[in-house]
């Protein structure tokens, strides 16, 4: 990132529109504590990271971790007077097992990941994120990638570009949209946010053209889940967290699609089945009505929490004096 991107960011930050959701719901179920290690997975801008660490003085440990290199920078600027507690990490989630092992740590008193891209990622035309501004189809959360939204558009088959609207988009007219895209890419490369979103506006029946959402909405978000494969990181690092939780310590988790707060739900749920750990939240804990007035992007937020509960020590059996009994073997 160059000196004229960095300043851009920080002063979109000091406009503060980067708003991070339901910070009052995350302190209450992360619960974080003097001498604790915590681990924000997805520290976008750092705006819960911030009101984290200061509970965690004077002994505790925080840990930063985002794919995106751009946020690691800015979240380091506003954690700087606690850097001496402080690692950040340019990590995928799904790597958190390796990333605790590199640093020394054996468990986590806290995680929380809030899913999903940041309104920093949004509102940066050049990272391709938006329709609502022209920049380049890139969407990746991390440059450093290969695969890109262009790439996606451009290559991939009728039926897998269908195919991913469809499941990732939720998408309705995936068909419709997947066709419109064949079509158009046999003439022309489609390189752009505009160029897509027009073309699949003008995909679009009439009747459905100008509803509450923009035609292309749905198309964006699958292809952005595809780009940084956001369900299946998110799928091992719910597999792992038995791993590198210490007993009774909290999980945090905000989704803002369908799919992913399934399989949080699905994973919390399975976890108390089998004794491993207790849901916090029976029904997922969403923004207050005034939240939503003040940050409407926080209207789809879900929040659940659960807590690593060790199973109870088995009771040994102390010597009776008595012969061993039938019974004694079930």
């Amino acid at each position: 990132m160059n000196k004229a991107e960095f300043s851009h960011i920080m002063g979109q930050e000091s406009q503060a529109p980067h708003q991070p959701v339901m910070v009052n719901e995350v302190l209450e179920y992360l619960a974080p504590k003097p001498g604790q290690i915590v681990a924000d997975a997805t520290a976008g801008a750092g705006g819960h990271s911030v009101t984290i660490v200061p509970r965690l003085l004077p002994d505790g440990k925080f840990i930063a971790l985002d794919q995106d290199r751009t946020a690691l920078e800015l979240v380091n600027r506003r954690l700087l007077e606690f850097s001496d507690i402080t690692h950040t990490i340019h990590s995928n989630f799904r790597e958190l097992p390796n990333v605790l092992k590199e640093l020394g740590v054996a468990g986590l008193d806290g995680l929380l990941m809030d899913l999903g891209m940041s309104s920093m990622q949004v509102d940066t035309a050049g990272r391709g994120f938006s329709f609502m501004q022209e920049g380049p189809l890139d969407m990746r959360m991390d440059n450093t990638q290969s695969l890109t939204a262009e790439e996606i558009v451009n290559s991939w088959s009728f039926e897998d570009l269908r195919d991913t609207i469809k499941t990732l988009g939720e998408e309705r007219y995936a068909v419709t949209y997947a066709r419109a895209i064949e079509k158009y890419r046999a003439k022309e490369t489609i390189t752009s946010t505009d160029q897509l979103a027009e073309l699949i506006k003008k995909a679009t029946p009439p009747k459905a053209r100008y509803g509450r959402l923009h035609p292309a909405t749905r198309t964006f978000q699958a292809l952005r889940m595809a780009v940084n494969d956001e369900l299946g990181a998110l799928e091992e690092v719910l597999k792992v967290l038995p791993r590198v939780m210490r007993p009774y310590g909290r999980v945090v988790c905000i989704s803002f699609h369908s799919m992913e707060d399934r399989l949080v739900k699905h994973a919390f749920a399975e976890g108390q089945r089998e004794k491993r750990w207790t849901v916090l939240t029976k029904k997922p804990v969403l923004p207050t009505e005034q939240e939503i007035s003040v940050n409407a992007r926080s209207r789809s937020a879900k929040l659940r929490a659960m807590l690593n509960t060790p199973p109870e020590p088995k009771k040994s059996r102390r010597y009776s004096g008595r012969k061993p009994q039938a019974e004694d073997l079930d």
